[in-house]
Parts: structure tokens; sequence; C-alpha cells
């Protein structure tokens, strides 16, 4: 599908759809993109050029563009995700107790900003059911990470059984797993970034995972000075790498009209809103951590080919996106792989 024929289907169709009822839809056409026997003629117009590949955590990435989580909350869409060009999957996130998240709406566009807002509150059907999905896709090369979250019935008192119950099931299907104490979603969740309570979180987590390289998710709404103990702290548990960033629960750059934004409600921004402060905390971390084997992969307000290649230069091992995929169309990842080659 062409630009322009996406711009056409976007203003056309999905922008009078309830943008959550949009997303199942496009759930949808990507789930049939990744069967067969669809798959491998997707594959033979997006597969990314091998001078593109990236080894980081143990594992050989096709290309440093990848899609984050939130996209793929329940590993339902990993191959068609995978055919359409993106180098890696990171599915959820996951609560170790499936649960419906938040009432809807809960999902919202704001098209003058590109961006999206959200307040779904980890909707998944739980760390059991996305282990069994990744169990049966581990013969299909797809590189998948596995973001970890709260469950909501759970006190913040005992959140951290509650990750080491994920992380103990979904590690061994997992190419890395990621913490998310980041979300301003689920109550109390941010809380866990303080450095005293996250240090016996990662733990016990690290120690969950065994083998599998562990990272944690921040948010872009982090202090500078707490940003570099963050980062800190994961070079002192010799974590595998650290994502920056969530989203934010600033309204200071949107351009939307602040009566639409305000009937929206609570939620997270994503898009270009977040592009500055998610490239200022990248650099942060970068300068605490300098060691190149700490991988850190760049998430938030990234749309174009000269963004992924800003990410990487400021140090982003790799780099995802997401909101960009609702307001570019199914082939923004291939779009991207090979202006990057051309560049």
């Amino acid at each position: 599908m062409s630009r322009m024929l996406y711009d056409l289907l976007f203003r056309g169709v999905l922008k009078r759809l309830d943008t959550e009822t949009a997303h199942h839809l496009g759930m949808a056409a990507i789930r049939v993109m990744g069967a067969a026997p669809l798959r491998p003629i997707v594959r033979r117009f997006t597969q990314p050029d091998p001078s593109l590949r990236v080894d980081a955590l143990g594992v050989t990435f096709p290309t440093p563009f990848g899609i984050a989580a939130g996209f793929d909350k329940n590993a339902v869409g990993v191959r068609g995700l995978e055919a359409l060009g993106f180098g890696h999957v990171e599915i959820g996130t996951v609560t170790a107790i499936p649960q419906p998240g938040n009432p809807s709406p809960r999902l919202f566009r704001l098209v003058a900003d590109r961006g999206l807002l959200n307040r779904m509150g980890f909707n998944n059907r739980g760390a059991a059911a996305a282990a069994r999905r990744l169990a049966r896709l581990r013969r299909g090369g797809a590189v998948v990470g596995a973001n970890i979250g709260k469950s909501r019935v759970v006190d913040v008192d005992s959140a951290l059984d509650d990750y080491v119950r994920s992380a103990r099931m979904l590690a061994p299907v997992a190419d890395y797993v990621a913490v998310n104490v980041s979300s301003p979603n689920t109550p109390g969740l941010r809380g866990l970034q303080a450095v005293e309570t996250l240090r016996p979180l990662l733990e016990a987590v690290r120690a969950a995972c065994g083998a599998t390289p562990l990272l944690v998710k921040i948010a872009p709404d982090l202090p500078d000075d707490e940003v570099i103990a963050i980062s800190r702290l994961a070079a002192d548990l010799r974590l595998d790498g650290l994502i920056a960033t969530n989203t934010t629960i600033s309204r200071d750059r949107l351009t939307t009209d602040s009566r639409e934004v305000e009937a929206m409600g609570s939620g997270g921004v994503s898009g270009p809103p977040v592009a500055e402060r998610s490239l200022e905390v990248l650099s942060i971390v970068r300068e605490t951590v300098p060691d190149p084997s700490f991988c850190v992969i760049s998430v938030g307000g990234v749309e174009t080919a000269d963004q992924v290649r800003e990410r990487l230069e400021y140090g982003a091992t790799l780099v995802q996106g997401y909101t960009g995929f609702i307001y570019r169309g199914p082939f923004w990842a291939r779009r991207i792989n090979r202006a990057l080659v051309r560049r």
C-alpha cells in the first residue's frame, strides 16, 4: 500500500472509527500478512538489507528499527509485524494476572500533533497465554522482547513477586525481558522508579530471568538526576540495557486544542510531542553509561529514517516506534529501512 493510498484510507475511513476499534482491525490485517502463504510474499518486498543488521543482547537484529511495546499486547501479531519489516517486536505490556485494563474509551488520536493519548491500563490476556504463543514462535526467527508490568489487583508492596511470576514464564521464550515501571496508567507504578524501590525489584527479576537479557523502561518525565541514578543502577546491577522512554503525562508541547485534550482525560501521550525529551533522556543515559555493550533502546516520537539515524548517532543501540504506524501505514518500517540504507 503506497503512502498516498494509506493517507486516503486514514482520512476517509480510519480517522472516523474509534481509535481502539481501528487498531483491532489493523491487527487483524497484520495477522493475515503473517500467515502462510501470504507471509513469504510480503517478505519479498520488506526484507531489510543485510547491511542494517545489529548484534545486541546476544542475538542479531535484522534492522535497528523495531515496534515498541503496546502495539501487540498479546503476542498475536509477531509474525505479521516481522513480515512488514520490523527488526524486533516488543510484546506487552504483559501482567502475571490477565486483566481488562481501564474502561473505554481509552485510546485517542491527537491528529494535529500526529500523536496518541492512551490510558489502556495494561489490558492483556496474561503472561501464561503470552508465553504459550511465544513458545510456538521460537522456530520462526522473529526477535521478540517481552515487556512486563504490575498486575492492577496486586498492591505496590507486593509488586516484586508479581513481576517475578511474569519473568519466570516469559524469559524462557523471549529474546529479552523489559521491566516496565514507567506507564502512567497503573496507579502507583511510576513510584517503583525510585532507586531504593527499583533495586530489589530488578535484582529479583534478574534472578528469575536467568540467562535472558534484562532491561528496564523509564519515563520521560523523570528529572535528569533520576535518569542518571537509574542508569547507574542498571549498570551497577549488570543489567543488559535500558529503554528510554515511555509515554509522557505532560501536555506542554501539544498543539491540539486544549479543550479537546481535556475532554479526553488522563493518560500518556506518545508521538512527536515526546520526541525532544526522549532524545534528551537518551543522551543522558548514554553519557552516564558509555559502554557500547550496554544496550540502549530509544523510543518516543520516532517517525522518519532521519530520526532513527539521529537516535543511533546519539548512542542508541536500537530504535523503536509505535505511533508513527498509525499515521504512516503498514509499510512504514519498509520505507524506514530502505531510507536507512540509502543514507
